[in-house]
């Protein structure tokens, strides 16, 4: 039987076409497709609008099926996030407006995939393993190691360890690196690398 997140992506592929602009697809569903087994009832992708507001893919997303979540316009600036739904198969999207930097990075790292028939770009393993790492749920530690046990063989680690490292400079961490070394620990036996001295701790929103 043929998935309904194939008719989404295949959706979204035109909706985005429509439009003219890129986009890949990050998240549980491109987890699930570098190897975690878990269930996700949603789709979150990241496209890069060039500046324009989010109310050029209107048009575009109506025709393809989708229908808004409700967001308002100041809603939708605040948080970069257009939430969605697939009207047909009642799929929830969100999508991700890109900034500047890392998101530019892993849209040009991208590569296509084919998934029943559709062919979608998909942010490369190692920056779903890295943000992942950034999301740090349970869940998604749970997807890092599904992810670092399937592609044993062909994922580049010391591209992840950079990618970690930019993350945790730009955002005043130093506890990607170590959730890491603990994911590759429970994988594959590495030892786990011991915490460096003198590192920065993160500061929890609000806190004094």
């Amino acid at each position: 039987m043929r998935s309904p997140f194939v008719d989404v992506f295949a959706a979204l592929a035109t909706a985005f076409d429509r439009a003219g602009v890129p986009w890949y697809l990050f998240g549980a569903q491109a987890a699930i497709l570098y190897g975690s087994a878990r269930l996700s009832a949603d789709v979150d992708v990241t496209v890069d609008l060039g500046g324009a507001s989010a109310s050029v893919l209107d048009a575009p997303l109506a025709a393809a099926g989708f229908t808004s979540r409700g967001a308002s316009p100041e809603q939708i600036a605040a948080t970069r996030v257009l939430p969605v739904t697939h009207a047909p198969s009642a799929i929830p999207v969100d999508i991700v407006i890109a900034g500047p930097g890392l998101e530019e990075l892993f849209l040009a790292r991208a590569g296509h995939v084919d998934v029943g028939g559709a062919r979608i770009p998909v942010a490369r393993a190692e920056d779903v393993v890295a943000m992942k790492l950034l999301a740090g749920r349970p869940k998604d530690l749970e997807d890092v190691c599904a992810i670092l046990g399937a592609r044993a063989g062909s994922i580049d680690l010391a591209i992840v360890r950079e990618t970690v490292a930019l993350l945790e400079g730009a955002l005043d961490r130093n506890d990607l690196t170590r959730a890491l070394d603990q994911a590759l620990a429970a994988v594959h036996g590495i030892p786990a690398r011991p915490p460096r001295q003198g590192g920065r701790t993160r500061r929890k929103p609000g806190a004094k």
